[in-house]
């Protein structure tokens, strides 16, 4: 199948390459390209996505969508677990990873936006198992995250209100019966609500930074200016299972893991460039956008976060141990360092605000992954029905089902079976990655099997396929060694 629509004057029959049998590659007679049409392709009547997303909002959940507990919680536990050079260390090198995946997605994109996101393109251009197995595994990974975080809002609710007065299933009921309502809407709605949320993560997260910076600096009631004491003593490395050389590079090794994790997500501009208005000229945008927004939220908070937390600090390592309310915040944890007092609490409604947003576009996610499934016959053919809104009705309906496993959680021994599912979301999160870069690669050879020239495309990867190679290689040795602890010996067995 060619991955372009062409211009031709040539008198063959329209849309019938000439084959070159000497040199066994497919060219074409005009040197006149263009991409495809905005359009989805091959839908069936009553089965179409509404293109109701505008540019402002494809950007914003560009910047913030992603944004969630991973950095405001998980980066705490990274920190205590292995030093501050060795999370700066291992938040700049994911980040560079997820910034080659988000631009090898975004020349995809560009060229032929289409419903079903990435896995659209690895059925494509690859083969239609890849599509097949990357489409359920990225549903599996939404229908398992979506519950967690509504149970990660049952518990940040608790910082106010303890089970002991309201069990947490009310909790987990009212957020869900919102979010549903929210995808059921319709795009613009969920688009405009996703938009306001975004902006006020990334205000929250500024904020953030910017009081960093002044504690850093001895704006704080202590007035103690701080700088780089901490990278000095304890340390900017702390060793993990090991000691030595062998500890330091096991720690760096290990915040690899929980950086990843920190920035899964990252590829919803994939899904929702199927429902943006205008798709060439958005997507560019928003990849630059994620540029920024991993070097900023990600990069300068970690250096700033460990700037103001020593790693062996008591608080730090009581943070580590909860789950997800303001105490489990190193940035409360620098807070409270530095004698500021009142904000834990609104850092508390601000993780609130982050992970009602993850929970709301995680079940979008979901739902439009089950319905691109749906409209290539790789599932029951009712889930690609949509209504005169282009919602996907059914396919939401069954996502949202899933949901309810958040309330295996009110039981404390269903809590051990739900936290292997929640293993597994790393793991599905980096095969997402690999196989997009897959696709990218298998998309580049395609365009020079056929002579497409890179003026012909809306945007192009900064690194070009090297990137996807150098990105394929490090997703792949993360994901063989995402468990590598259990492999390794501590010095005292």
């Amino acid at each position: 199948m060619a991955v372009w629509n062409r211009k031709t004057t040539a008198s063959s029959s329209e849309g019938s390459p000439e084959r070159d049998q000497e040199r066994g590659k497919t060219h074409f007679e005009s040197s006149s390209f263009e991409a495809p049409s905005d359009g989805p392709v091959e839908h069936r009547e009553g089965t179409e996505l509404r293109r109701g997303l505008a540019a402002r909002q494809v950007s914003m959940i560009a910047i913030g969508g992603a944004i969630g507990t991973g950095l405001i919680i998980g980066t705490g536990k990274a920190l205590a677990q292995a030093g501050p050079a060795a999370i700066l260390i291992s938040y700049t090198l994911v980040g560079m990873l997820v910034f080659l995946v988000m631009a090898a997605l975004g020349e995809m994109a560009a060229w032929l936006p289409i419903a079903g996101g990435f896995s659209a393109y690895a059925a494509r251009f690859v083969d239609p198992a890849l599509g097949f197995s990357l489409g359920y595994t990225y549903w599996f990974k939404y229908i398992i995250t979506t519950p967690n975080q509504l149970t990660a809002a049952a518990l940040v609710i608790q910082y106010w209100c303890p089970p002991e007065r309201v069990n947490p299933g009310v909790f987990i009921a009212v957020f869900l019966v919102v979010i549903i309502t929210i995808n059921y809407l319709g795009i613009r709605f969920f688009g405009e609500f996703e938009f306001w949320l975004s902006s006020i993560k990334v205000l929250v997260i500024c904020g953030l930074i910017i009081l960093s910076l002044i504690l850093t600096l001895g704006g704080g009631p202590d007035h103690d200016r701080k700088g780089f004491r901490y990278w000095q003593k304890p340390g900017a490395f702390k060793p993990y299972i090991k000691t030595g050389s062998a500890g330091i590079f096991l720690g760096v090794w290990s915040s690899m893991i929980n950086a990843v994790f920190a920035y899964l997500g990252t590829e919803l501009v994939g899904v929702t460039v199927g429902e943006a208005q205008n798709p060439r000229k958005t997507v560019p945008r928003a990849i630059k956008l994620t540029f920024y927004r991993i070097l900023v939220f990600y990069v300068l908070s970690v250096l700033l976060l460990g700037m103001n937390v020593p790693y062996n600090s008591k608080q730090l390592a009581f943070a580590a141990a909860k789950s997800n309310s303001a105490s489990a915040s190193p940035f409360v944890v620098a807070i409270s360092l530095a004698g500021v007092k009142t904000l834990p609490g609104f850092i508390n409604g601000c993780i609130l605000l982050f992970v009602f947003s993850a929970s709301n576009s995680d079940l979008y996610i979901a739902s439009r992954t089950i319905h691109g499934l749906a409209i290539k016959g790789q599932a029951p053919a009712l889930l690609g029905r949509t209504d005169a809104r282009g919602v996907p009705i059914y396919a939401l309906g069954l996502s949202a089902s899933f949901c309810c496993l958040a309330f295996m959680n009110v039981a404390d021994d269903a809590k051990v079976v739900f936290s292997y599912f929640v293993n597994l979301v790393t793991i599905f999160g980096l095969l997402t990655w690999i196989s997009i870069l897959v696709s990218h690669i298998s998309f580049h050879r395609a365009r020079l099997a056929q002579n497409v020239p890179d003026s012909a495309m809306p945007y192009r990867a900064p690194l070009g396929v090297w990137g996807s190679y150098v990105a394929l290689f490090f997703c792949v040795l993360i994901a063989l060694t995402k468990n590598f602890n259990v492999f390794v010996p501590s010095p005292t067995t």
